[in-house]
């Protein structure tokens, strides 16, 4: 006989004194129910859960292991930076070579600021556009989501479309009305509301990627446009690249489309899977932050040495161009689900770009949030569990990105795929 799980029990534990007993929503398996899992410990393609069960993992923490989990020259790297200490308060020389190294892989970056967590990135080039255009809307995606700063909580890939209404209590509807939600991929959207506003709006920021609605690569032409509409009115465009950085390519998705951004942002691959993050662009703009500039932003544990030692090893390996073979395996893994998709005249849509996949339970084409929406999400709740079942991690949610790494092995990705057949039969018998 089986024995039982202890992972019931650890949740209602957490529950009594972590909200909601996580601390990320996502966390709580609330778009697929059930019990969360509580991971023990992660190597390579690999997660551990408290029961002891092995699971090949695609959330990959939700995008930074690109190289895997817990590779050993990381970890080698991290044993012999904390023997210098943990955090100083001060300037260190590796701030500016990981500056440097940033600026070479991604060269609108012409300086850059380093902080703790991808949200906190973004709230920051959100105040710089504002600060140096003097204007104060924001242009961003439905279904866009960049991270919980109150300007960004608005049609943030978690209700109806609305218009300047606040997705999450606590965001004034005062701040709320600042921001404008405009579809994806839709330039006579996008076009209307510069028309109407454009002496008003400071900046348009997207991924230019997105995936935080599930992976919707941009149509043909999208990203140009955005790019020529915001130049014209003056406005800023900034890509939050905190999920695509480094993940297409080494230099993200603007070196892959080919359209330079006023600000970028980057966070979880650029860690290694440490809390570190960064925002970056031109330098005229960049020197408007204090104490030079009028514009206000700090962190103690900015530029955290143990966070930045990470980031130079994971920039030294991704120097070394894993991308092509990843890029490659994947595109024969997400071959072979399609066949099955077309084989079974199954009701899905697989969207992927690089080495990131979204597998949406719906026959129509996935080109923005609405479309995405129509995903079955009672059918994905099912699909992930019998995978999960079956030791194949998922995005615990339908619109969310999943990824492979360096660390998947093409014998990985073969047993996956059965995972998945099986798992389907049993969504639809």
């Amino acid at each position: 006989m089986a024995k039982p799980s202890a992972m019931p029990a650890l949740f209602r534990e957490a529950e009594k004194v972590i909200p909601s007993g996580v601390n990320s929503p996502v966390r709580a398996f609330r778009g697929v129910g059930g019990t969360p899992v509580f991971v023990r410990r992660a190597k390579g393609a690999f997660l551990w859960d408290e029961d002891g069960k092995r699971y090949l993992d695609f959330c990959a923490s939700w995008g930074p292991m690109i190289l895997g989990h817990a590779p050993a020259g990381l970890l080698t790297r991290l044993r012999r930076e904390i023997k210098n200490g943990t955090s100083f308060g001060a300037a260190t020389v590796k701030e500016v070579h990981l500056a440097k190294a940033i600026r070479a892989f991604v060269p609108s970056m012409e300086k850059t600021r380093l902080v703790s967590s991808g949200t906190e990135a973004v709230m920051s080039a959100v105040r710089l556009a504002r600060g140096f255009t003097g204007r104060k809307k924001i242009v961003k995606l439905d279904g866009g989501y960049h991270g919980h700063a109150d300007s960004m909580l608005v049609q943030a890939g978690s209700g109806g479309a609305t218009f300047g209404i606040p997705d999450s209590a606590g965001v004034p509807e005062e701040l709320a009305r600042l921001t404008i939600s405009i579809p994806f991929n839709d330039v006579e959207a996008l076009e209307k509301v510069f028309r109407e506003q454009g002496k008003e709006i400071a900046a348009f920021i997207l991924e230019p990627v997105p995936a935080n609605m599930g992976v919707v690569p941009p149509a043909a032409g999208y990203l140009e446009e955005a790019r020529e509409i915001t130049a014209r009115h003056g406005a800023l465009l900034i890509f939050d690249e905190v999920i695509t950085g480094f993940r297409l390519n080494a230099g993200g998705a603007q070196k892959v489309y080919g359209v330079k951004p006023d600000l970028t942002c980057l966070g979880k691959i650029l860690g290694g899977g440490l809390p570190l993050a960064a925002f970056g662009g031109r330098e005229e703009i960049m020197d408007k932050l204090a104490p030079q500039g009028p514009v206000y932003q700090a962190g103690t544990l900015s530029g955290n040495p143990l966070a930045v030692g990470a980031a130079l090893w994971m920039l030294e390996r991704l120097s070394t161009g894993p991308h092509k073979k990843l890029n490659r395996m994947a595109t024969t893994f997400f071959k072979d689900i399609r066949a099955v998709i077309e084989n079974r005249n199954l009701p899905l849509t697989l969207n992927t770009s690089g080495s990131m996949f979204t597998l949406f339970f719906t026959k129509e084409s996935v080109t923005d949030y609405r479309s995405a929406k129509t995903s079955n999400a009672k059918h994905y709740a099912r699909f992930f569990h019998e995978c999960l079942s079956r030791g194949v991690y998922l995005a615990p949610s339908q619109f969310e990105a999943n990824f492979i790494s360096t660390a998947h092995s093409y014998t990985h990705l073969e047993n996956a795929l059965e995972v998945f057949e099986e798992a389907l039969s049993q969504v639809f018998p």
